[in-house]
This record gives structure tokens, sequence and C-alpha cells, in this order.
């Protein structure tokens, strides 16, 4: 399993609600959370495949900005 982190752009647990369902979804044998209170509104997914692309995708076009942070 690999730990991917994101920040983004989603402020709200409504925000974090709507996006649940597409997540789950596209993740479906991952583990995610967010973390609102960080202030890079932090995505962070225990995946054992490569997400990245499709989880920025994912986020883009749900009206959100998504981008991996490195190390």
């Amino acid at each position: 399993m690999m730990i991917y982190v994101f920040k983004t752009s989603v402020k709200t647990k409504k925000d974090s609600l709507r996006l649940k369902p597409l997540l789950n979804e596209a993740l479906s044998i991952a583990k995610w959370n967010f973390d609102l209170e960080d202030c890079d509104k932090i995505l962070r997914i225990d995946s054992p495949t490569c997400i990245i692309k499709a989880i920025v995708k994912l986020l883009n076009n749900n009206g959100f900005e998504c981008e991996e942070l490195k190390d």
C-alpha cells in the first residue's frame, strides 16, 4: 500500500460529503480521508495502486482544485 497526499480546495464537510460517493466508487479498495483542519485541506489516500491522475481528474471535474504533495 502507498499513501498519497493531495492539497485540495475542499473547504467544508458538506463538500467532502458530496465527494464521498465518487471517491468510494473510484477507490473501492483504498482508504481515504480529508483533513479539513490543515491549511492545505489535505486528502490522504492509502491505495495499493497508483491513483494520482484519476483523483486529480475526479476532483477537478467536480469543481475542486487538487494536486499531489510530494515528500
